[in-house]
């Protein structure tokens, strides 16, 4: 079909072109004399023929060209290709309103070349403008949306449930526990999953490394769960940040133009958050908080399985992963034995519990 449409427009052009320039052609070359070609309708009919041979020859080109283009549009974003093309509008509209002027001067060469050349240079300034600044733009609409919505008084009725959006990051998805947590209603919708960070999954998945693309794949499995199995609201989005190279940064880019929070377990994403006011939930914060509280004090009952840093000090583990330094507890390793608390230190990596051996408490 596409093969078709091309040799008719190619019929078209050559039959016009032929009404139009073959008589001065024919002219220079002192042919003009043949009363057949006189006829503008028989010029007509020979600049068809023209062409259509030509199209035995052009027409696979042209339509690998199209379909081409066709398949580059498809995989542009809709927000990417509207921007563009309202830049690419905004820029011929500015390209026509300089050229008018110009027309009044009379000379050839404003008259022609100029008004071709602006017109491509601001059409394609614009189209680039446009693309570049998508994200900026996309936000600037959606802050007046909501600003509408406020003044009108419909903006506590229209605000999603759970507050801002929540970004996944790829560590987060590939840890698996934000699947639990969602399934418990903790964390609430609307989530969004940038494709960017799809793409480094998909990556990861792919990876020659066995264990690299086993948790990436166990990240597709938890983003699949996440998406058909949970009541909550899941959304892609498409748009990217070409200019910035980093997940991490292109992260927190889009969260300052969503207005969203980040998820995250990365300690360094967290602190980059934190440097430039965005909000950030680290599941790692949210285990040490819901962890059991041990105070000084308290009597546990412990499994020492390795020698400690300092000398004489044995290491045991509660069943949370909190890590336990036992003193004079090197003996006993691969024993259970009654542990004092001695103290807890919380830290941004854990929280470490230091203990005493009851035997010891006793003989004192």
């Amino acid at each position: 079909m596409v093969k078709r449409i091309v040799q008719l427009f190619f019929l078209v052009v050559g039959g016009t072109l032929g009404a139009v320039f073959l008589p001065d052609l024919l002219r220079i070359m002192h042919i003009s004399t043949v009363p057949l070609l006189n006829n503008s309708y028989t010029l007509a009919i020979l600049g068809a023929i023209i062409f259509f041979m030509l199209t035995f020859w052009l027409v696979d080109y042209v339509v690998d060209m199209i379909r081409w283009m066709e398949e580059s549009l498809v995989k542009v974003p809709v927000a990417d290709l509207l921007f563009g093309s309202l830049g690419l509008i905004f820029g011929l509209i500015i390209a026509f309103l300089v050229v008018m002027p110009l027309q009044s001067f009379h000379i050839q060469v404003v008259n022609t070349v100029l008004p071709i050349f602006l017109t491509i240079l601001l059409g394609y300034l614009g189209f680039r403008v446009g693309f570049s600044k998508r994200h900026e733009l996309m936000n600037l609409f959606s802050l007046s949306n909501r600003m509408a919505k406020r003044k009108s008084g419909e903006g506590e009725a229209e605000q999603p449930k759970g507050g801002s959006v929540k970004i996944l990051d790829t560590s987060v998805i590939i840890d698996g526990r934000i699947a639990d947590i969602c399934q418990t209603g903790f964390l609430e919708g609307p989530i969004v999953i940038p494709r960017f960070v799809l793409e480094e999954l998909q990556h990861i998945a792919d990876s020659s490394d066995v264990l690299k693309r086993n948790r990436g794949r166990r990240g597709l499995d938890i983003l699949n769960r996440i998406q058909k199995e949970l009541d909550i609201k899941v959304e892609i989005y498409e748009g990217d940040f070409d200019d910035i190279q980093e997940v991490d940064s292109k992260l927190v880019k889009l969260a300052k133009l969503l207005s969203g929070v980040v998820v995250t377990n990365d300690f360094n994403l967290n602190k980059v958050c934190e440097l430039q006011n965005v909000r950030v939930l680290n599941i790692n914060d949210l285990a040490n908080a819901v962890k059991p509280v041990v105070l000084p004090g308290e009597e546990l009952n412990v499994h020492v399985i390795k020698d400690g840093k300092e000398h004489n000090q044995g290491v045991a583990y509660l069943d949370d992963g909190t890590m336990i330094v036992v003193e004079d507890g090197k003996e006993y390793i691969g024993k259970r034995v009654d542990v004092l608390v001695t103290s807890v230190l919380q830290t941004s990596a854990g929280r470490m519990i230091f203990a005493k051996l009851k035997l010891l408490q006793k003989a004192l």
